[in-house]
């Protein structure tokens, strides 16, 4: 997948940068943005002509139509032919690797931070 378009170059040098500086929930909020900008306002998923026609938000024009469709087949986890917001989620994750070898790091701290909300709650 890294060689989709020139927006993955970017795109995996870009997503690593905004989780070390945003940290893990400005992380997943970045993610429902791009969710939010690229999703079928009426059916709350990612359509192949949503993903076409919302995606020069995100700086995605110079994706050619069987890179969409690529994507979409690629991220489309249950055959639905659609994108939902974990499955975006999960694509994205994918399309990084530098994102997917920290992923342990981003998952300890998660529940870390989870644990020491619990116990903060409890006193």
């Amino acid at each position: 997948m890294a060689g989709f378009g020139k927006g993955f170059i970017d795109f995996e040098d870009l997503l690593p940068m905004i989780a070390n500086k945003v940290g893990v929930d400005g992380l997943i909020n970045e993610l429902c943005n791009g969710f939010q900008l690229l999703m079928d306002k009426d059916k709350g998923v990612i359509t192949l002509d949503s993903l076409r026609n919302n995606s020069i938000l995100l700086g995605l024009h110079d994706f050619e139509e069987d890179e969409l469709v690529s994507m979409m087949r690629e991220g489309d986890i249950d055959g639905d032919g659609v994108l939902t917001h974990m499955e975006f989620c999960v694509l994205m994750f994918r399309l990084s690797p530098q994102l997917m070898e920290e992923s342990w790091f981003w998952i300890e701290y998660a529940i870390h931070q989870q644990l020491n909300d619990h116990s903060d709650a409890s006193v």
